[in-house]
C-alpha cells in the first residue's frame, strides 16, 4: 500500500476560508487524488478547490449525500473522508499504509486518526483523549477523526447512507459489524470553532443529546433541524 492509493474526499459547503488548507494537507501527504464534494456553496469554495488541483463534484446538500457522491468518483484503494475545516498532519498516509500492510486482512481495514484540536487548554486535551478512547473501546470513529476505509469494505457495506446528519454514526456501525476499527498513530488537526462558539461543555452535551436521540429512533431529518 502506498499513499498514492489513497483518495481524500472532502464534503464542503461555504468553506472558502478553510478548504485550501484541507486540500493542501492531503497533497502534502502524497494523496493519489483529492475530491471536494460541494453541496451548493454560494462562496468561492468550488473555484478555490479547482485552483488547488482538486476534483470538484456537486451533490445535494447533506454530508451523507455529498460523501456518497465523492466516493462514487474516487478511484483509490483506500478512501479517507476529511472535514473541510480539518487538515492532515505530516506523515499521515505513510502511517496509515503501514498499519494496513501489517493487518491480517488488509482489504477489510478501516478506522480513524488521532485528533489535535487547535486550541490550548485541558478541556480540549480531554476531548482528544476521550475521542481516541471511543475508537479503541467502542469501535466508533466520528467524521472529524478522518474516517478511512478500504474500497472493498466500503462497497461491501453499501457506503455512506444518504442522510443529512449522523451519517458517520450509521456508517461506523455498519463497518463495525465487519471488523474492529484501527486508531492510526497520525494526527488530524481540528478547527475548534464549534467548541469556541458554544463552549466545550455545551457543545459536548449537544453532541451527546443528538446521539441519544438517534439511538432512540429520532429521524436524521428531524435531528438536522434541531442541529441547525
Amino acid at each position: 500500500m502506498t499513499p498514492q492509493q489513497v483518495s481524500v474526499i472532502i464534503p464542503a459547503l461555504n468553506e472558502a476560508e478553510r478548504i485550501e488548507a484541507a486540500i493542501e494537507s492531503a497533497w502534502n501527504n502524497d494523496a493519489g487524488e483529492v475530491i471536494v464534494c460541494d453541496g451548493g456553496s454560494s462562496d468561492p469554495t468550488p473555484q478555490i478547490a479547482r485552483a488547488r488541483r482538486a476534483t470538484v463534484v456537486t451533490a445535494p446538500r447533506g454530508r451523507g449525500t455529498q460523501l456518497r457522491a465523492g466516493a462514487i468518483t474516487a478511484t483509490g484503494s483506500v478512501l479517507l473522508f476529511l472535514h473541510a475545516d480539518n487538515r492532515l498532519g505530516d506523515g499521515c498516509f505513510q502511517a496509515l499504509c503501514e498499519r494496513i500492510d501489517a493487518s491480517a486482512q488488509p482489504h477489510a481495514c478501516w478506522g480513524g486518526l488521532k485528533q489535535r484540536i487547535e486550541e490550548p487548554g485541558l478541556a480540549y486535551r480531554l476531548l482528544e483523549w476521550g475521542n481516541a478512547i471511543r475508537i479503541r473501546w467502542r469501535g466508533m470513529p466520528f467524521g472529524d477523526q478522518a474516517i478511512f476505509v478500504t474500497r472493498t469494505l466500503y462497497d461491501h457495506v453499501g457506503g455512506f447512507p444518504s442522510v443529512p446528519l449522523m451519517e458517520d454514526v450509521a456508517f461506523s456501525k455498519a463497518l463495525r459489524r465487519q471488523s474492529w476499527p484501527m486508531l492510526v498513530d497520525a494526527i488530524v488537526h481540528i478547527d475548534a470553532r464549534r467548541w469556541k462558539k458554544r463552549g466545550v461543555l455545551r457543545q459536548t452535551a449537544r453532541n451527546w443529546g443528538l446521539q441519544l436521540a438517534h439511538c432512540l429512533g429520532v429521524s436524521e431529518t428531524r435531528l438536522e433541524k434541531w442541529y441547525r
